[in-house]
């Protein structure tokens, strides 16, 4: 990892770590709208599985407490139950990959981002809250990326974020997925099931720093 990444990934990884035991109730307040990000993530991924299995999305929600769902219809059960948690964490990864390697991508990325968020507020549309926040952070991005030139910062550290809190609450947040999974799948409980998906996060977000790393050499010997 060059020196400049290196400084940026301690950097991201310093501001997290001291808002989530150092921020005290300003912290929480700080990263309360980055946990409703995980939160449209995960129903993101959902939704994404719904459709790429031939299904539609009929509204999506994202709850003041953190918590949300996904009205699907049609498409493979599997896949959209999965998309949720497994989603998330590769949206995670993919978000901290570009903000790592990206260079003029992330600033598209953000972009790219930020129209995911205005379509679902508006054409998934299911509450005024949801659609609120979802317009209000895209707002907040838009003048981020516009007016400062921190895009990979802010990618590594939305990126960052979401792979940290997903794997922090995996025995909790998948929990109504990973019942339903085990329904269709009955020979493997719900708990197995459980660390699957945790294993499969934690070795994609393993695989992720590693090629993040091998790129990294490669442009030092360049």
């Amino acid at each position: 990892m060059n020196d400049n990444l290196f400084v940026r990934f301690l950097g991201v990884l310093a501001v997290y770590l001291a808002l989530v035991f150092l921020g005290g109730e300003v912290g929480q307040m700080i990263l309360y709208p980055i946990h409703l990000l995980v939160t449209f993530l995960h129903e993101l991924g959902h939704a994404l599985g719904a459709l790429i299995t031939g299904g539609d999305v009929l509204a999506l929600q994202v709850n003041e407490d953190g918590s949300g769902w996904t009205q699907t219809q049609g498409g493979n059960l599997g896949i959209i139950l999965m998309g949720g948690y497994l989603g998330s964490a590769l949206l995670g990864n993919i978000l901290f990959y570009i903000g790592a390697n990206g260079g003029r991508i992330a600033k598209g990325t953000l972009f790219v981002l930020m129209g995911f968020m205005v379509f679902a507020g508006i054409m998934w549309f299911n509450s005024l809250w949801t659609t609120g926040f979802l317009l209000a952070f895209s707002v907040v991005l838009y003048f981020l990326t516009t007016k400062t030139n921190l895009h990979r910062e802010i990618l590594m550290f939305l990126g960052l974020a979401t792979i940290l809190y997903i794997i922090q609450d995996f025995n909790v947040g998948p929990k109504s997925d990973l019942e339903k999974y085990a329904e269709l799948l009955v020979f493997i409980p719900v708990n197995v099931w459980m660390y699957i998906w945790l294993a499969i996060a934690v070795l994609l977000t393993a695989l992720n720093i590693f090629a993040i790393l091998k790129i990294s050499r490669r442009k030092q010997l360049n």
